[in-house]
């Protein structure tokens, strides 16, 4: 298994990862009555620790797909080296730092993080035509 791969299986873990507790952060702001009903009232925004995990939830959900075209498309035309590894690499560890930041609610480094992670992305791209 190449090792972009392994970062792509990784980052579906972080992805379930984050699906996890930003559900039981929101189960525990709005409770668990909440949780197990049909959830069709209106609700306040989770605010504090539950909002900023389901915000960074929706940002790993609008990148992943992104990355993981990337590596499948790299896979397939045959390109691997240092500029898919690299970021492939980026990609997954600025994601993983990127929920703790916002989860520690640290404004401007969380958004030099996701810069690193999608910076990971366009490295994959390039090797497309570079590599």
């Amino acid at each position: 298994m190449t090792l972009e791969f392994k970062m792509l299986g990784l980052s579906i873990l972080l992805g379930l990862v984050q699906i996890v507790l930003a559900s039981h952060a929101a189960s525990l702001q709005r409770g668990y009555m909440w949780t197990a009903s049909a959830r069709d009232e209106a609700v306040p925004a989770l605010t504090g620790l539950a909002g900023r995990l389901d915000r960074a939830l929706r940002n790993f959900i609008e990148t992943f797909p992104l990355f993981a075209a990337a590596v499948l498309i790299a896979h397939i035309s045959g390109r691997h080296g240092w500029m898919t590894e690299w970021g492939a690499q980026l990609y997954f560890g600025a994601r993983v730092a990127y929920v703790a930041l916002y989860a520690a609610g640290i404004f401007l480094l969380r958004s030099l993080v996701w810069n690193v992670a999608t910076l990971g992305i366009v490295l994959i791209l390039l090797s497309l035509t570079w590599g």
